[in-house]
């Protein structure tokens, strides 16, 4: 067999593995070594005397991966990140930032689920992880909804689907671990995730004030708060706001250069936070609480990276990338119509596979293919396919695959919010969130079709850093 041919035959047994519902750290790591094999020993002509030989430079290359590719600065920011929000969370700081919200934007039919997607925005600036962002809104925001006579459904629907914006606003794993995957500047795409992610908060506001005006028992309005009591919510809700601003300028600096790196801002942003939950009297319990979960969730993302990127070595020996492009340049079909394909085959796979995992599966395959239909990666914006140049297309496929991943999120069966959301409430099951989320649905689509047909949505921040 051909190396192209052994290829697609691991990737096939790769999905399988992961539809039959092995986690796909383990599947693609798996995959990827039996890959390598195969195709070692392929070039020895499947002599069995030279199959120890396969095995040994298969382990060996394999067997690099994990340090060489994850010894990287740029991952560094996800365990700061993670434990940013952790520790605002054990802190009481985003009970505080949904009080603020509940007191200013509760007036309006559906209020409180609006507040809940404002606060699940801030929190989203300074966390970085929606499973997260879910578990800590389904504790605080999913309880006053219910007291105020809110929709079961909607309430959880609401929590499950406003979770997903942390994988879209920075600080965003996912965004992080795109830059790693495709070699971009993790700085610009950070920068880019924020006007589409407070483009996807003002769609999902949109949606539920209408939703909450047509159907008046699902969101009634709140009202009651006065001026004094609205002001007096923000002073506890700074620290969220200062983190942000923090990581905004360590990003990009709009007066000047940058204030340092974002790994830098993120390590910064932590020892705000842990200072400010001190202050707010925080005890070893919610500290070592607050450790563990981020050493849990980063354990969690790093195995998959490592997994996958065994998988990713086996595929450059493979040379399915380059074919796949090949292939893709060569339909007969407009560039655009191609792209919207490819979201939509993603949001079927999202379906059976996690938002990470799925990323990092396809990204060494599409991402070749979706640069070299814009014309490549060095091309200038009057040459290109869909008006960008290549490190600019880089950046709008980067955010958009993202937004995908958090539409997957909420997506049945799957749906690994839904089920978060649903394991915090014992009052919910898994079903009810997933009737909840389905408005959302038609957000997230209104929401990407927007992003695709305007680019500029996505590409004006990170192209004054430019």
């Amino acid at each position: 067999m051909e190396p192209i041919d052994i290829g697609i035959a691991v990737s096939i047994g790769l999905l399988v593995m992961v539809v039959l519902g092995m986690r796909v750290a383990f599947a693609a790591a798996m995959a990827g070594l039996i890959g390598l094999i195969w195709i070692f020993w392929s070039k020895k002509g499947y002599d069995p005397d030279e199959f120890t030989w396969a095995l040994t430079v298969a382990t060996k290359t394999a067997g690099q991966v994990p340090h060489s590719k994850v010894a990287s600065q740029a991952l560094s920011l996800i365990p700061t990140f993670i434990l940013i929000g952790y520790l605002a969370y054990y802190a009481g700081l985003t009970k505080a930032l949904f009080e603020a919200a509940k007191r200013w934007i509760a007036w309006v039919p559906g209020g409180l689920a609006v507040a809940t997607v404002f606060a699940t925005a801030g929190f989203a600036a300074v966390s970085g992880a929606s499973v997260a962002t879910s578990a800590v809104f389904a504790r605080i925001a999913i309880p006053e909804m219910l007291e105020n006579g809110y929709n079961k459904q909607f309430a959880a629907g609401v929590v499950a689907a406003a979770g997903t914006l942390a994988s879209l606003i920075p600080p965003s794993a996912i965004l992080v671990i795109y830059a790693i995957i495709v070699e971009q500047d993790v700085g610009k795409l950070l920068l880019a995730g924020f006007i589409p992610g407070a483009f996807s908060a003002l769609v999902y506001t949109i949606m539920i004030v209408t939703i909450a005006m047509v159907w008046k028992n699902v969101g009634p309005p709140i009202g009651g708060f006065t001026w004094k009591q609205r002001f007096e919510s923000l002073p506890p809700a700074l620290p969220i706001v200062a983190v942000v601003v923090i990581i905004i300028f360590f990003v990009y600096n709009p007066f000047g250069d940058a204030w340092g790196t974002p790994t830098e801002g993120g390590a910064i942003g932590a020892f705000i936070i842990f200072l400010m939950a001190l202050y707010r009297g925080m005890r070893w319990v919610e500290l070592k609480s607050a450790l563990l979960d981020t050493a849990k969730l980063t354990v969690m993302i790093f195995s998959i990276i490592w997994g996958v990127l065994i998988y990713v070595r086996f595929l450059g020996f493979a040379e399915l990338p380059a074919a796949f492009a090949d292939w893709i340049t060569s339909l007969e079909m407009a560039p655009i119509l191609i792209l919207i394909c490819i979201l939509l085959a993603y949001a079927v796979l999202g379906m059976f596979m996690d938002a990470i995992g799925m990323l990092l599966l396809t990204l060494p395959v599409v991402y070749p293919a979706v640069m070299a239909l814009n014309g490549g990666e060095n091309v200038a914006a009057a040459d290109s396919a869909f008006g960008m140049s290549g490190p600019m297309c880089a950046i709008w496929f980067g955010i958009l695959v993202v937004k995908m991943a958090e539409f997957c999120l909420i997506t049945p069966p799957i749906g690994l919010n839904c089920f978060v959301v649903a394991g915090v409430r014992d009052d919910l099951t898994v079903q009810d969130v997933f009737k909840g989320v389905m408005p959302f649905f038609v957000a997230d689509a209104i929401t990407i079709a927007l992003l695709v047909a305007f680019p500029a949505i996505v590409l004006w921040l990170p192209s004054l850093a430019s």
